[in-house]
């Protein structure tokens, strides 16, 4: 007998010349991994950066917590069980056709959940709400353990984050609406390329997902593009001057001190968001450094050598370019602190009025409150880390980078996963994450430096805790006045940290606090009309003063910014600059080469 039954291919079957080429680039991807696997064995010994048992150090502690205080346990156990009780009955009301309210709902900002059919799907909406109810239990339990030392909380709350974060069903492929879908729309074509995508990134990074948008940004043509040349180089930094675009420009000129970590053209994007022309458009003659990106060779370099040839060595290029010996000073993240330093330095040496005035953005110089990033300040961490920096000779931007993606995971990691492997779809071009992806390294002696004088032992906040090149740091001796940024959103930097380390220092010191976070809350152009910033010309004890006392304000802080630095008689005008016309030549146009080496 014949089976009538015709078997026909499904209506979304993939083409076998698509098949193909996705297997190819797995099969290619698959070898290229292997080979990248071969050439890092031959290194074998290279000491991790960070500490592979810290995550079961801290859960340990916790669990010996936990043995020692029942109770708590208990009583999570118990919430617990009325949650699922609670998930149990909204299910089952939704079975009846009934739309009861959730049990649990994503936290705002949370994008993983923003597709329909977690809420409107009765099995995924369950998945969502019985994730969400364990997450949150988790984190309680932790943040409210009775007795716990706050060092191990600390830990344990990072680490318990980044579990879940990993877990959401958001992140597999077979509990994941939109994966599903997008897996039958192309005949799996989706799940094969993501593959293939995973492999390539294991290869090339060593398994960090990878934003593929950077291709379309070019430095110097679509971002880092505010014209200008580099007037003076050493070996640790190139000197921008930016050339002019009013006729008149302020006479005290304005220096830029970038962090190390990343490069300086965060504040020099597109155009459009473009901090840096915009002060040039307002009439300042503005100064950039840009460090250099350092290998092996340069691992001695300290933090007296950053401050010498960095800012202080720019302060003397700037004289010649200019003739004054004056200027504005400002800096972004850890930027801001080497300016700090760098005040201090001067002051140490009677030479405190070279800087006119000093600007820090989302800047620390008291670190006892650094909320999770304390995690890498625990002993056996740095110890890890000195090992890595003794063999490597520079903590490279890939394991920088890896921990600042480990601090927002489900932005800079998860969501890279479920777009670029179960969905292979490229990220939207973004500015913002190509600056991102270029990092930079930071020498073995200037971190070694910096992590255990600053942020192990916070010794900045003492006057005389840091010496550098023989001279004592006193923040209470910089009597320049100071203008202290933050961002009321910061991951990095809490606003309220910052606040604490504004007020050691000794002279005028105002506080400004902006909206959103640690980066987006800078690249707040006037035009953008947004997020809006707070001001108290007061310096009360605690941040929570200051701000129970701030006005709120809309739009960007750039024009109060202006204002503030122009507001004295000291910023008369002068004819516009041009670079390489003074004492100090054009070597290069913008951005200059230290800025296009990835190392």
């Amino acid at each position: 007998m014949t089976d009538s039954r015709v078997w026909k291919l499904p209506e979304n079957a993939p083409s076998p010349a698509d098949l193909a080429e996705a297997w190819s680039k797995i099969i290619a991807g698959a070898l290229d991994l292997a080979a990248a696997t071969a050439q890092r064995s031959l290194d074998p010994h290279v000491p991790q950066a960070y500490d592979p048992a810290a995550p079961a150090r801290a859960f340990g502690e916790f669990s010996a917590h936990l043995w020692s205080n029942p109770v708590e346990l208990f009583r999570a156990q118990q919430k617990a069980a009325a949650d699922w009780m609670k998930l149990w009955g909204h299910a089952a009301a939704r079975a009846t056709g009934a739309e009861p309210e959730p049990a649990a709902a994503p936290e705002r900002g949370d994008r993983r959940f923003s597709d329909p059919a977690w809420s409107e799907e009765p099995v995924f909406d369950y998945l969502k709400q019985a994730y969400l109810l364990t997450a949150q239990r988790a984190l309680e339990m932790v943040d409210k353990a009775e007795g716990l030392d706050e060092g191990a909380r600390t830990r344990v709350e990072f680490f318990t984050r980044q579990y879940l974060n990993a877990i959401s069903p958001a992140n597999f492929a077979f509990t994941n609406p939109e994966a599903i879908r997008r897996a039958i729309d192309t005949g799996s074509i989706s799940l094969l390329s993501g593959l293939a995508n995973l492999l390539a990134d294991a290869a090339e990074s060593g398994g960090l997902p990878r934003r593929r948008s950077g291709e379309d940004f070019e430095l110097g043509v679509t971002i880092a593009a505010t014209p200008g040349s580099v007037v003076y180089q050493n070996e640790l930094m190139q000197l921008i001057q930016y050339a002019p675009s009013t006729d008149e420009v302020y006479r005290r000129p304005v220096l830029y001190v970038p962090p190390l970590v990343n490069k300086y053209y965060l504040l020099d994007l597109q155009p459009k968001s473009s901090l840096m022309r915009w002060l040039v458009e307002q009439g300042h003659t503005v100064f950039v450094i840009s460090w250099v990106n350092p290998g092996p060779e340069l691992a001695d370099m300290d933090m007296a050598d950053y401050i010498r040839l960095g800012p202080v060595a720019a302060l003397d290029a700037i004289e010649q370019a200019t003739g004054e010996r004056e200027v504005d000073m400002f800096g972004f993240c850890m930027g801001g602190t080497l300016v700090g330093m760098a005040l201090a330095w001067l002051a140490g040496k009677s030479e405190g009025d070279r800087v006119a005035s000093a600007t820090t953005i989302g800047s620390l110089f008291d670190f006892a409150s650094l909320g999770q990033w304390s995690t890498f300040r625990e002993p056996e961490q740095l110890r890890a880390m000195e090992r890595h920096l003794l063999h490597k000779g520079f903590m490279g931007a890939q394991d920088l980078q890896a921990l600042f993606s480990a601090v927002r995971a489900n932005d800079l990691i998860w969501s890279s996963v479920v777009n670029h492997y179960l969905m292979d779809r490229e990220a939207p071009p973004s500015d913002i994450l190509s600056w991102f992806a270029d990092g930079a390294h930071i020498p073995r002696a200037f971190l070694l430096g910096y992590a255990q004088q600053l942020l192990r032992d916070n010794r900045l906040k003492e006057g005389g805790g840091v010496v550098l090149d023989g001279v004592p740091l006193d923040l209470g001796a910089v009597k320049t006045p100071l203008l202290a940024i933050s961002l009321k959103d910061d991951h990095v930097s809490a606003w309220q940290s910052t606040y604490d380390g504004a007020r050691l220092f000794g002279g005028d010191v105002r506080f400004l606090l902006g909206g959103s976070g640690h980066n987006a809350g800078v690249i707040n152009p006037p035009s953008a009309n947004r997020h809006g910033f707070w001001v108290n010309d007061s310096m009360p004890e605690t941040a929570d003063e200051w701000f129970d006392g701030a006005e709120k304000r809309d739009g960007s802080w750039w024009p109060h910014w202006q204002a503030w630095l122009s507001q004295d008689g000291r910023a008369g005008k002068v004819k516009a600059r041009v670079p390489g016309k003074g004492r100090l030549k054009a070597i290069e146009p913008a951005p200059g080469s230290y800025v296009r080496n990835r190392g």
